[in-house]
């Protein structure tokens, strides 16, 4: 007997298979060629900015670093598909969409630990944080000195709980599907963090003027 499966059935099907095709460029086939242009290109820039030593096979870093960006742009793709049929059809619509999202969600994060494992191949803990931080633009380090230079009285206990979440920002900002939705989730830590330090007795709102103010006497 032949089962039926809906469209939504399918797609979600599809979340699963990611989990076991990631990472897999001989099982996983490149049907969009032009994006994969696209990441190949972005991952040779990140790779270039690493200055690995020539011991490391730096194609294979990039082939790595491109084959997230493809993998992850599948699932999202696949998750929206999902999304326009629930939109399609209404019935039990909010308990769909979270199945689909929670299912997406899922094939991200066993896509996010497959791809931490097969950097760990060829780089160190130092190379692989240098990869994740060329996929998120260097923002951790850009808020963490902005944090230090905007509060010079900082204590190593406060210093190291900002960098803690801003670490935990960038593991979910490498997966994110577009430039906006990596900033978003470090706009989500920096909440986190002014509440930490409002709560530490820092008014942020005159450290950020004085800041400012320094910074044009600075430049006079």
């Amino acid at each position: 007997m032949k089962m039926k499966y809906s469209g939504l059935t399918i797609v979600l099907l599809v979340f699963a298979m990611c989990r076991t095709q990631a990472q897999r460029s001989d099982i996983v086939q490149v049907k969009d060629t032009a994006y994969m242009n696209v990441v190949q290109q972005r991952a040779a820039k990140i790779v270039d900015k690493m200055n690995l030593p020539s011991g490391i096979n730096k194609e294979d870093v990039q082939n790595k670093i491109a084959w997230q960006y493809y993998n992850l742009n599948e699932i999202y793709k696949k998750r929206d598909s999902a999304l326009a049929i629930v939109k399609k059809d209404k019935v039990n619509a909010a308990e769909r969409k979270q199945t689909v999202t929670d299912a997406a969600n899922a094939s991200v994060d066993s896509l996010h630990h497959i791809f931490i494992a097969e950097l760990a191949k060829n780089l160190d803990t130092a190379g692989i944080n240098k990869v994740k931080d060329g996929m998120t633009y260097d923002v951790l380090h850009v808020t963490y000195n902005a944090y230090q230079q905007m509060l010079p009285t900082l204590n190593n206990q406060q210093k190291q709980q900002i960098y803690t979440w801003l670490v935990e920002a960038r593991e979910h900002a490498m997966d994110a599907e577009s430039s906006e939705k990596k900033h978003a989730w470090f706009g989500k830590y920096k909440g986190r963090i002014n509440n930490y330090l409002s709560a530490q007795g820092y008014d942020l709102n005159k450290a950020t003027t004085e800041w400012q103010n320094r910074i044009k006497a600075g430049k006079q």
